[in-house]
């Protein structure tokens, strides 16, 4: 037992030293937000007339965004940086920080949207000269080029006390129930829609409000090709008739995959399938699976010609739809259909005017990943509202979101090899809470990062890139 804990021997407490800093790699998300031209931009944004308070608003609202991205879950956790005053200088305190997420309102975040807009074009303009362009989105073995992946889906958060909003959800949980888009390219939060615990799955003007903000939230030249991805719980008619209308313009392309129910038209026209149509399901390596083991066709032809007419009467006339099965894995919740069929169906929507049904459904696969941006976002700030004022909790999503975002171009403008696709969790271990001291010196501040730490290379790689970073060009 002694040698188990022999390491601890020779250790004292003492109270001392000066110039030791946490958190140090949020700097990183500080520099960027500032080098980005988010700070300023915000600054402008909550501006008021006659009102010069001595925190200025969007630096508040900056470093909101930046105590969240490293971890913090309620409005106290500002004193993160407000703790650090040798490298982070002088921060609001957290009633200032309260009072200035209370004074956000309709026009505020119509004006912020706006600044995360110009912002994310210079973003994206910073990352299109360190990568040669933005992201493809990745499918099977292929990619899918210049094509800007919307992913918009639903989320729940629970809630433990009384909150403007809150109520039951279909789970039979107490909370919120938002509605969010994600850019599948780059991992970035494009909007929140905070709703209540009850609202729909597939209510059409929520979707449409969603896709519409996130849409504006890409610049310009990178609208003219989208896809836009929905599970089958939030599919509706009006919204396919919505996207239906945004391809009708002849200099873009809009497409659509959205899930499909499987209701008795769908099942009537999958007996009619003959076996030779069914192809091989391509695996996430890009490889045919066992036609034994699931299989891929497109039912539209059956709908639309089959003996009953034109099953799809109503539906926009390009849509198509496509069914895959599989034989059911132990557990699965199966219809009775399934059941007495032995295989597990899924169906997609899709306007996309390609042949292949065998890369529609495997275009359409990883919309699930839309799952993990929700995850880590959570972990990020959507995760837990902080406060009973839903406008305060309105103005918290919005500063959550901006986490996102610049722990997205953390990655992509300022981090190489592994670290690139890491996590929130791990990027706060690895990179935000390193401790560092400050040295001075020749009217400098230098940050020196501690040798033995596994990361130091990487870490102060990261600083300098983000010290690096162009600011915006006035126009």
């Amino acid at each position: 037992m002694g040698e188990l804990s022999s390491w601890s021997k020779d250790l004292t407490v003492e109270i001392a030293g000066q110039d030791v800093i946490n958190h140090t790699g949020a700097a990183a998300l500080r520099i960027i937000a500032d080098r980005s031209g988010l700070t300023g931009g915000l600054s402008r944004a909550l501006a008021r007339c006659g009102f010069v308070p001595v925190h200025d608003r969007g630096r508040v609202l900056a470093d909101a965004a930046v105590l969240i991205a490293d971890g913090g879950r309620v409005l106290s956790d500002l004193a993160m940086l407000r703790d650090q005053g040798e490298l982070f200088g002088p921060v609001a305190s957290d009633p200032t920080l309260w009072r200035a997420l209370n004074e956000i309102g309709d026009t505020q975040r119509r004006r912020i949207a706006r600044v995360r807009a110009k912002t994310r074009e210079h973003v994206w303009s910073l990352i299109t000269q360190r990568h040669g362009g933005i992201p493809p989105s990745p499918v099977a073995d292929r990619d899918l080029g210049k094509t800007i992946v919307i992913r918009i889906d639903a989320s729940l958060v629970t809630a433990h006390s009384e909150k403007q909003l809150a109520a039951g959800t279909y789970k039979g949980t107490f909370g919120h129930h938002p509605l969010e888009a994600w850019c599948d390219n780059t991992g970035e939060s494009l909007t929140v829609l905070l709703r209540k615990g009850s609202a729909g799955s597939n209510t059409v003007s929520d979707h449409i409000t969603v896709l519409t903000e996130a849409i504006a939230q890409l610049p310009a030249r990178y609208r003219r090709d989208l896809l836009i991805t929905v599970d089958g719980a939030g599919a509706s008619h009006g919204l396919v008739d919505h996207i239906t209308a945004l391809n009708a313009s002849p200099w873009r392309t809009v497409h659509y995959s959205i899930g499909w129910e499987l209701g008795a038209r769908e099942r009537a026209a999958i007996t009619r399938i003959p076996a030779p149509a069914w192809g091989a399901v391509l695996d996430t390596e890009g490889n045919p699976r066992d036609p034994g083991e699931a299989g891929v066709a497109e039912l539209t032809a059956v709908l639309r010609q089959g003996p009953g007419g034109d099953q799809l009467a109503g539906w926009p006339q390009d849509m198509r739809i496509i069914v895959r099965r599989e034989k059911p894995h132990p557990g699965a919740q199966l219809s009775l259909f399934e059941e007495a069929d032995g295989w597990r169906y899924q169906l997609l929507a899709t306007n996309t005017p390609t042949n292949n049904a065998q890369f529609l459904e495997a275009r359409h696969r990883p919309h699930a990943r839309v799952e993990d941006s929700i995850r880590t976002g959570k972990q990020t700030g959507l995760g837990h509202l902080p406060s009973s004022a839903i406008e305060i909790n309105r103005a918290w999503c919005l500063a959550a979101g901006i986490a996102c975002d610049l722990l997205c171009w953390l990655r992509l403008l300022c981090l190489d090899g592994p670290l690139t696709t890491a996590e929130p969790k791990t990027l706060r271990y690895r990179l935000l809470h390193t401790a560092a001291r400050i040295i001075h010196g020749q009217r400098k501040r230098k940050i020196r990062i501690p040798a033995t730490w596994p990361w130091a290379q990487q870490l102060a790689d990261c600083l300098l890139a983000a010290l690096a970073l162009p600011p915006p060009t006035q126009r």
